[in-house]
């Protein structure tokens, strides 16, 4: 294994976005925080470690000298530089909202009835990654570790190799990888299996998408060889040798852990707590998404009150959904999908001093969103499929330990590390559900105990430090202490928080 030089151990992480947006506000551009799991888990690894983030800003109507000046800005707060990718609009229709989620993200979720394959994605797709690599290519040293992010950039490390890099890159795939049957319906199935083994190290999140990709890749190469065995494995292709290893990303425990007894956010729960006296409060927070599974938690939640009318008045489900992708229809409709079921069973079974379902549809600050985690009993996190759900898993870190339980959708990747804590469930059960809903709300206190605390030793141990030590160790032989934090950054963590 080639090792990196001393004078360029940095890292070099590229996503589809920046850790910040640029945007306009009343008329003066600026940049916020950016959000989402990827922003949550890298940007408290990187922060004053030096290094380059790259990615898209967010828009495409800046001119050059003011989006240059608010990324200096924004790199003198962070701690480490962001360097833009310019992409139009054709571009954020074909590549973003076409090819990333009109094809990869539904297929890949297993719901290919939500694809459109339409050929001008691809196009797109590939000059997107094109581009990704210029950037990447202009903007590294010998020495550095590219580490590329997430399904929307799977073809940049082939890009790359066609420009002749030689710097060692990882892949890591944050959504779930499909199963044989369901991957082969996607029209351009062997150029991106190729383009993804052009990488050093290729990281998954379970073992179940470690094995559907290499089920995939025996397709293309029926003379594939496993050796190894446990998180990283090496496979060999032809005359190519590539590590491939699960990586089943964490938070930072102790930021959720600490923030939760903040004084704002302990008062903030005990006004939530007096709001709904008597009750145990069910919680789910979700990104606006089909994947997610809301509208068949609804159902699950309307069969618990019809089966077991003493939960009536005893509990009530507080739903967050942040808006997401509202520009794409099919993320309408299910808005609007949402808000019939919580009519209806509102109606249905609403009292005097009840209301069964109470529904947010906004973002949270962070002071809002670690009061709902302590407040609420009982996590209602049942996705249809998800790579991870890093919910669950802040979840446990911030809600006390003596009286809370999380229920848990089989189907989302945190199930294989929570499963001994959590109460697990088929989320298109919904009579499962329902019953796993009324078992949680009579769960003793002894068994909620040692439930959450098994949950909060896991999350603890298997934080986001270990998942990036674990990653790098694995590419490069190096873990963050490798990564020094440079000189000429000045830490400003307490002016912005990503």
């Amino acid at each position: 294994m080639n090792d990196m030089t001393q004078s360029g151990d940095r890292l070099v992480v590229v996503s589809n976005r920046l850790p910040v947006v640029v945007k306009q506000v009343d008329g003066q551009w600026t940049f916020i925080p950016g959000s989402g799991g990827l922003v949550s888990a890298l940007a408290p690894v990187l922060r004053n470690r030096g290094g380059i983030w790259i990615g898209w800003p967010g828009t495409s109507d800046a001119d050059p000298a003011t989006l240059s000046g608010l990324l200096r800005e924004a790199t003198r707060h962070s701690g480490y530089s962001l360097k833009p990718v310019a992409l139009d609009q054709r571009d954020k229709e074909d590549f973003y909202y076409g090819f990333a989620n009109e094809v990869i993200w539904p297929l890949f979720h297993d719901l290919q009835s939500h694809c459109n394959f339409a050929p001008r994605y691809w196009d797109a797709y590939n000059r997107v990654n094109r581009r990704f690599a210029d950037v990447i290519m202009q903007n590294t040293r010998p020495g550095d570790f590219i580490w590329i992010h997430d399904y929307h950039l799977m073809s940049v490390g082939q890009e790359l190799r066609a420009q002749g890099i030689a710097a060692r890159m990882g892949f890591f795939l944050h959504i779930p990888f499909p199963p044989l049957d369901i991957y082969m319906k996607l029209p351009w199935r062997f150029p991106l299996l190729r383009a993804l083994l052009e990488y050093d190290l290729l990281g998954f999140q379970t073992l179940r998408d470690r094995r559907n990709f290499l089920q995939c890749v025996r397709l293309i190469a029926p003379d594939l060889s496993v050796s190894g065995k446990g998180q990283v494995i090496t496979i060999r292709v032809g005359n190519r040798e590539l590590r491939v290893g699960t990586f089943p990303i964490g938070i930072d425990y102790q930021e959720f852990a600490r923030g939760s007894k903040a004084e704002a956010v302990v008062r903030k729960a005990r006004e939530l707590h007096e709001d709904l006296p008597g009750r145990q409060v069910l919680l789910g927070v979700d990104r606006l998404d089909y994947t997610k599974g809301i509208c068949h938690r609804f159902e699950a939640f309307r069969n618990a009150l019809q089966r077991f009318p003493e939960l009536h008045h005893r509990t009530t489900l507080i739903q967050v959904v942040v808006p997401s992708r509202e520009d794409i229809p099919k993320y309408n409709a299910l808005k609007m999908e949402m808000e019939r079921l919580v009519g209806e069973i509102n109606g249905q079974f609403t009292q005097s001093g009840w209301v069964p379902i109470h529904y947010i549809f906004r973002s949270l600050s962070r002071t809002e969103l670690l009061a709902y985690y302590r407040a609420c009993e009982i996590a209602l996190i049942t996705p249809l499929k998800d790579g991870m759900n890093l919910v669950a898993k802040e979840f446990c870190a911030a809600t006390p330990e003596n009286n809370s339980v999380l229920i848990l959708s089989e189907f989302a990747g945190a199930a294989a590390q929570l499963q001994k804590g959590a109460l697990l469930v088929n989320p298109y059960n919904v009579e499962e559900v329902a019953e796993t809903i009324q078992r949680a709300i009579i769960m003793g206190p002894g068994e909620r105990r040692a439930r959450m605390h098994k949950l909060k030793r896991f999350v603890r141990e298997y934080d986001i430090f270990w998942w990036v030590d674990s990653f790098l160790r694995a590419a490069i032989a190096k873990d963050l202490s490798n990564f020094p934090v440079p000189e000429e950054y000045v830490p400003h963590m307490e002016t912005i928080s990503l």
